[in-house]
This record gives structure tokens, C-alpha cells and sequence, in this order.
């Protein structure tokens, strides 16, 4: 077996059509399609007897499809059988994260607060590792997803720019 590429990152969200609005005003994400899942293959696919779905499918800004997907975050409101809201902490096993490189973190950080979202923590300096020089906080969308910020400093942009054919 070969892994071939990323698909994209699947969310269950409680309002697909607020989530939808909040990861593309407040992220700059593009809405690129919308599909409703309510057949046995959808049910079969999530394991959940009687499931159906309505699905968004976001890209990044300035992205267009890029093989092997056309989208990078997808979004799940389960219309039937949905289950209950959980809240892992960072250290959890299962939990998980999804992280964005943004131009300035401070003003990102801004809008997620005005925006219903919630800071785990303020902009951190980076200190060690790859991503040194750089400033990076986590925080929670307004369903309790954990999401990064990362503003890059000089030495890590300037590395992925040599890096990058």
C-alpha cells in the first residue's frame, strides 16, 4: 500500500451553515461544494445505523484543487443520529488539532474572539524546534474544535521559500 496524498480533515459540527460562515469570515476559507449524505453507503462509510449528513467542503484561500482533492477542511452536520458534544483536552489521546499559517496572529486572534471563538492561550514566542522565531497560540471554534495559529517568523519562512520549488 501507498498513501498517495491528504483528502482533507472532516469536522463534525452542530450547524453545518454557521460553521460554514465561521470558517470562511473568520478564517478566509471558500465554500467549493455542499452534498447531503443520506443512503446506505453514507451509513455504512460512518458506522452510524441511521445517520444522514449534510457536508460542506472548504478550500484555503488562494487555493485552487490541488490532486489528490479539491478542498482541504470538510464539515459534517449529522441531520439524523447525532451524537453528543465531547471536549478532549490537548493532551488527550484522540484529540486532535487542525493548524493554519496566518500573516499576523494578533489580528487573527482578534477576530476568532470576536467571532465566538475561544483562546486556549495568547500568542507564544516558539522558542525551539523548526518552527523557532515563530508565534503560535491554540483555540477552540465556537463547536469546541482545536485549531493552531501559527504566524511564521523570518527563519522559517525564509527556509520553506528555499525549500519550495
Amino acid at each position: 500500500m501507498a498513501v498517495l496524498g491528504v483528502l482533507h480533515v472532516g469536522l463534525t459540527v452542530r450547524d453545518l451553515d454557521r460553521s460554514v460562515d465561521w470558517y470562511c469570515q473568520v478564517l478566509g476559507l471558500k465554500e467549493v461544494h455542499r452534498q447531503t449524505g443520506d443512503n446506505a453507503y453514507t451509513r455504512t462509510l460512518v458506522g452510524v445505523t441511521g445517520a444522514a449528513l449534510r457536508v460542506a467542503q472548504l478550500a484555503m484561500p488562494g487555493q485552487g484543487p490541488v490532486w489528490p482533492s479539491s478542498h482541504t477542511v470538510e464539515l459534517i452536520e449529522y441531520t439524523r443520529e447525532p451524537g453528543g458534544r465531547v471536549a478532549p483536552q490537548p493532551n488527550d489521546v484522540g484529540a486532535s488539532h487542525l493548524a493554519f499559517v496566518v500573516d499576523d496572529i494578533d489580528d487573527a486572534c482578534k477576530s476568532v474572539v470576536s467571532s465566538g471563538g475561544v483562546l486556549r492561550n495568547p500568542p507564544a514566542l516558539v522558542t525551539a524546534g523548526v518552527n523557532r522565531g515563530s508565534r503560535a497560540c491554540y483555540l477552540h471554534d465556537p463547536d469546541g474544535h482545536t485549531l493552531e495559529l501559527m504566524e511564521y517568523g523570518p527563519e522559517r519562512t525564509a527556509a520553506l521559500r528555499e525549500a519550495t520549488p
